[in-house]
């Protein structure tokens, strides 16, 4: 019997343009991870030879773990939601700061096919990315399908964000 899984060669190909980058940029990046369950971070330790480039990643599922392991402010949380442009950006920085990372990325939203309400609806994701000594990138966006098709979008989104923060001129620097 064997365990395996088919390749997607869209997130495949990306995870592998993302470490080159970071590679090349002399850059770690860490993941902060918690509709996409860890799937950021599975698709860029993916790649052969990316301890060079991936310093760690949170699964942050749940408000307490947001708060524990990522300095995520509780009241902000009660008021604005995980999902939330908020959240996401408290997340990413919280997790350049608790790892000494170069790069962050962070993730959060409603994959379904529960959970939804009228102002956050199922398929709704908020992605923040952050470069030391850049401001935060947040990004939100409504992916339709089931969960598996808002998960999968959105780690190729957030691949491609990290590829923009380590690409150089990708983010402006905060004087």
């Amino acid at each position: 019997m064997t365990l395996s899984q088919p390749v997607d060669y869209e997130t495949t190909g990306l995870a592998r343009r993302v470490g080159h980058a970071l590679l090349s940029a002399g850059l770690k990046v860490v993941t902060a991870e918690s509709c996409t369950g860890g799937g950021v971070a599975a698709a860029l330790t993916d790649v052969p030879g990316s301890s060079q480039w991936f310093e760690r990643g949170y699964v942050t599922y749940s408000n307490a773990a947001k708060i524990q392991d990522l300095y995520v402010d509780p009241a902000a949380l009660e008021r604005l939601g995980a999902v939330s442009a908020g959240a996401v950006e408290q997340m990413a920085a919280g997790a350049l700061r608790a790892s000494g990372a170069d790069v962050a990325v962070a993730v959060s939203g409603i994959a379904g096919p529960d959970g939804g309400t009228a102002d956050k609806p199922v398929g709704l994701v908020f992605l923040a990315v952050v470069r030391r000594g850049n401001a935060v990138r947040v990004v939100h966006t409504q992916y339709p399908g089931n969960r598996a098709a808002v998960r999968h979008a959105a780690v190729v989104d957030a691949l491609q964000l990290i590829l923009q923060a380590a690409t150089p001129g990708g983010f402006n620097v905060v004087r």
